[in-house]
Order: structure tokens, then C-alpha cells, then sequence
């Protein structure tokens, strides 16, 4: 069965979770990661998950900004060591838009040593996509989108699951009407929620871009999701996070509705 790894489920300036980012893991245990939080502690999240890093060799960063990208440096760091001890079979791809290849690049020759950074380009490989462009990952078929940021240049991605269903990831930002023809109609869609309805007047989502849990319950309806995932939240009530963002999204879902903790593991089935 095919499921989705939850790594972190917060947004940029949490401290009581850990910044969003998740993976796909299908049939054969093998990993698709997406972005990889603000530092090292994505190390020990996928510890915690038993996540092996010899089964990931494709990670999708979505854009520049510090919670989604320089967890990376940490997993080029780890991984570039386990290539050159023998104990990491194969190649690591890393994928993003190609205004962002440069970037990883430069911020880990500023921060490795020559002779981890250096696997770049041998072993790990910088792979710059297009907007609309179908890249073969693990048994997928992945179409990179670009969600149209106000801040910041990012993709998104749809693919067909094993079983059929279409999964879509729309970053970290509002869905945008212009993606309407990768998004409409997923079966799984992840979505951004920076803070209940209620409080928008205490936590401004509207200033940052970011939706509330009504909004995006709303567009999800009307895009005719079945199940819909939200993260990137804001953290202050973190024991009640689950329980409040169900009870005033599900009124406007009619689909299922997971606001998934940190280390969470969802059967996508």
C-alpha cells in the first residue's frame, strides 16, 4: 500500500513542530520527498519514522524559501557521506524550478566541505523543471506545475498514485485558479492553512497569503477533492490544533479531512 509520510506540518517561524514537508512512500518502500524543512531536524524526524535514506533517492524542493529548502543541505550533507563510506547505493535526484538550482548549489559550496559537495554533479544531481513537464520518479509520472507565488517563484506537482488515484501537492500558498487543470478533480490534494476562520483577525493569513481553514475547505469543495490534507499552520495551540481545524472545516467538506500531527502516516488508500 502506498502512504504518505508526514514530516512536519507547521510554517515558517513554528517552534512546536517542525516546518511542513512530506514524502510519498510506494509499494516497494522507496521514497518521494517533498521539500525538506529549515535544518537538521528533518535528521531525526526520519529516525524517529524509520525512514531509511538508502530508499530515497528523489526530493522535490518547491521553492527558496528557509522552512522548505535548507533542510537539504543536511540530507546532501548525510547522504554525500554514505556515498563515499559505501554504504548509499545509486544516485540522489533533486528537483526544482531552474531559477533555484543555482541556489542549493552556491549555499551548499558556502557550507560543505569539498568533498561532499563535490558528489554534486557525480552522484547527487541538481535537476531543474519546467512548468507543465512530466518527469518519470519511482512508479510515477510527475507533472510539475507553477502555483503562481506572490512571493516567491514555486511549483507544485500532480501524479497518479499505484492504485489509480490522483494526488496533487499545491505548495504553500492559496490554489491559484490558473491551476485548475492539475487540481481539479484530485482525489488527495495537500493545501496550506495558515489558521482557523475565527481567529484570522489574531493571525493575519490573508497579509502573508495564506488561506484559513474555511477557505480551503471551500476550494476544495468546489474542486471536487475527495480527501483533503492541511498543513502549514501556525503553532500556538498545538494539542488542540487537530481537533479545532476539524471541527470548523469538516462543516465545509463533504469529503475526508485529515489535519495530520507531526510523524504521522497516512494510508493512501
Amino acid at each position: 500500500m502506498e502512504q504518505l509520510y508526514v514530516f512536519g506540518t507547521g510554517n515558517a517561524s513554528v517552534t512546536r513542530c517542525y516546518n511542513t514537508c512530506f514524502s510519498l512512500r510506494n509499494s516497494d518502500g522507496q521514497y518521494f520527498m517533498v521539500d525538506t524543512g529549515g535544518g537538521n531536524g528533518i535528521l531525526r524526524i526520519l529516525e524517529d519514522m524509520k525512514v531509511d535514506l538508502s530508499n530515497i533517492h528523489h526530493i522535490f524542493i518547491t521553492h527558496e524559501h528557509t522552512d522548505h529548502l535548507l533542510g537539504i543541505i543536511w540530507m546532501i550533507r548525510i547522504i554525500a557521506a554514505r556515498m563515499r563510506s559505501g554504504l548509499y547505493e545509486g544516485e540522489l535526484h533533486i528537483y526544482c524550478h531552474e531559477d533555484l538550482t543555482n541556489t542549493i548549489s552556491t549555499i551548499c559550496r558556502l557550507t560543505l566541505q569539498g568533498k561532499f559537495y563535490n558528489m554534486i554533479g557525480e552522484r547527487i544531481h541538481l535537476i531543474p523543471v519546467q512548468d507543465g513537464q512530466s518527469v518519470p520518479i519511482l512508479h510515477y509520472s510527475v507533472t510539475f506545475f507553477d502555483i503562481h507565488s506572490t512571493k516567491a517563484k514555486q511549483f507544485g506537482f500532480t501524479t497518479l498514485l499505484e492504485s489509480g488515484q490522483k494526488f496533487t501537492c499545491c505548495g504553500d500558498e492559496p490554489f491559484h485558479p490558473d491551476c485548475m487543470d492539475y487540481v481539479k478533480g484530485s482525489c488527495w490534494l495537500t493545501h496550506e492553512a495558515f489558521c482557523l476562520y475565527s481567529q484570522r483577525e489574531l493571525f493575519k493569513p490573508y497579509e502573508k497569503h495564506h488561506s484559513t481553514v474555511k477557505d480551503a475547505c471551500q476550494t476544495a469543495e468546489k474542486l471536487d477533492i475527495k480527501n483533503l490534507i492541511l498543513w502549514h499552520t501556525e503553532d500556538k495551540n498545538i494539542s488542540k490544533r487537530q481537533a479545532l481545524y476539524l471541527e470548523e472545516g469538516i462543516p465545509y467538506f463533504s469529503g475526508r479531512l485529515f489535519v495530520p500531527e507531526d510523524e504521522t502516516i497516512i494510508d493512501l488508500d
